[in-house]
């Protein structure tokens, strides 16, 4: 099968090298020359992953007609806040049964909206196949090293995710089928926050007790926002809910624990958002959930606090005092 993925970034990298290791004919789309050069050329994707070897038949190119004709299957592996240009530059050279395959983890950044409802928006006009989504506990760090991951292949569709299951499991890889897609993207998101706040607590000295702390309720916010979308209860306990929040919360591979954890040691957050040049998709996330909260009827307190050392100059520390002396409940 021909596939093509857009983004030279080191998830588009990843999930390329494990469709080439299963026998695909694969091709990376992307705007940096730089990468696809060292793609190309030197065999590396340097900028993210140093100098360890990547697939040597990997293929990248700056032409989106070139990489897309004739692709039966199109993995978009670029940050969510390109997700609908890219989509729509791509969208011509698209056939007609060729699957839409979402890796990215957030929310549309112009319309706040789901991606895949991003997706189908943007290719409303263009006849294809339904699109599915792969979401998990994965970091491309460790996928490109072949090493044992487990994530899961989403679509309302339960033949098109289990045709997603197929397209990427292998040794080192293994898929689930899910069709609970409101569920598994809403987790998706809100798991980026709840990580940015992992990193916060670390970042101000704390230990092994308040990362638990952070992760049970963190999981309770991510499912009580998801269900209230209609996602269901079961999800936020399987791969795509607690299995993703742990991976972000816990690792320093994910930008947005390493994002707290810069914000946490400096006990403020304006000095890292001016100097950030990466993607850290919570601090969007956060932003776009704080605003919806207006809309629901139950609370959301670490997102609101963090929202707060986001966009209100709150100090992280302040705010953890804040959440610890809240009025005391029943669990």
């Amino acid at each position: 099968m021909k596939v093509t993925v857009y983004g030279t970034g080191s998830w588009g990298t990843a999930l390329a090298q494990v469709l080439l290791d299963n026998g695909h004919d694969v091709i990376l789309y992307g705007v940096d020359i730089n990468e696809i050069r060292d793609i190309n050329e030197n065999h590396r994707n340097s900028r993210y992953f140093g100098d360890l070897p990547i697939a040597e038949g990997l293929r990248a190119t700056d032409n989106i007609r070139l990489a897309t004709e004739g692709a039966e299957a199109v993995v978009i592996a670029v940050p969510t806040k390109f997700i609908r240009s890219a989509l729509a530059k791509g969208s011509p050279f698209i056939g007609e049964n060729a699957l839409i395959i979402n890796a990215a983890k957030g929310f549309d950044w112009e319309k706040n909206c789901r991606i895949t409802d991003t997706m189908r928006d943007v290719l409303k006009d263009r006849p294809h196949r339904t699109v599915a989504s792969i979401i998990g506990p994965s970091h491309a760090e460790e996928v490109i090293q072949r090493m044992l991951t487990s994530v899961c292949a989403v679509s309302l569709d339960i033949e098109v995710a289990n045709e997603v299951r197929t397209l990427f499991s292998n040794s080192y890889m293994r898929l689930y089928s899910n069709t609970d897609e409101i569920g598994a993207e809403y987790g998706a998101a809100v798991k980026n926050v709840i990580a940015i706040a992992s990193g916060i607590l670390v970042g101000q000295g704390y230990g092994d007790n308040a990362k638990a702390a952070l992760v049970d309720r963190g999981l309770l916010e991510m499912a009580r926002y998801g269900i209230s979308k209609g996602g269901k209860p079961e999800t936020y306990y399987g791969l795509t809910g607690l299995g993703d929040l742990v991976v972000t919360c816990f690792s320093i591979h994910s930008r947005n624990y390493r994002a707290g954890l810069a914000i946490g040691q400096a006990n403020d957050a304006a000095a890292f958002l001016k100097n950030n040049q990466t993607t850290v998709e919570g601090v969007n996330s956060c932003k776009v959930i704080y605003e919806d909260l207006k809309n629901c009827d139950f609370e959301m307190p670490l997102v609101e606090s963090l929202y707060r050392v986001l966009y209100c100059n709150a100090l992280p520390s302040e705010e953890i005092k804040a959440l610890m002396l809240r009025p005391l409940k029943q669990e």
